[in-house]
């Protein structure tokens, strides 16, 4: 039975948020190891596309780990078939005409708001969307002495 209510956000995050409802953080949540999953070979070719364009940004960002692939690869093949469900819209219409002259929505238009829904809804899993990165606070890369928040969280040797 699903649990009521927000789903609880990671540890980490609240932690680069700065624990603005300064409860008790959860000193015993599971931490991933570091590393950057492999691309599935199923994935679609645009899926792999996004998946190579981001992956290695989101590691850097200490978002994407190997235990994320399922995740990700989730976000990545709903990207490619909202956008393939996309271009059937933009070059079919998003209605079509039966034969006895009554119009009809093109069913990609469906598919395509199904995929967006699910792609931006992992896309914010990630911070891939401006007001998820509004949430987190990363350490500022210009200035290298600084201490990586998300290295040092992680375990990482900062």
């Amino acid at each position: 039975m699903p649990m009521a209510g927000r789903k609880p956000k990671p540890t980490a995050v609240k932690k680069l948020e700065g624990n603005p409802g300064k409860r008790k953080l959860n000193t015993k949540e599971p931490m991933p190891g570091k590393g950057m999953p492999d691309c599935p070979k199923w994935l679609l070719p645009e899926a792999k596309e996004e998946w190579n364009r981001l992956c290695e940004k989101l590691n850097q960002m200490g978002v994407l780990t190997d235990i994320d692939r399922a995740a990700f690869a989730a976000y990545c093949q709903s990207y490619a078939r909202w956008k393939e469900a996309q271009e059937h819209i933009d070059s079919e219409g998003a209605t079509y005409e039966t034969e006895n002259g009554m119009q009809r929505p093109n069913p990609y238009v469906a598919i395509c708001n199904t995929e967006q829904r699910l792609m931006m809804s992992a896309a914010s899993e990630f911070g891939l969307t401006p007001s998820a990165r509004s949430r987190i606070m990363a350490a500022s890369s210009a200035n290298k002495n600084d201490v990586d928040e998300m290295e040092a969280l992680l375990g990482g040797d900062s």
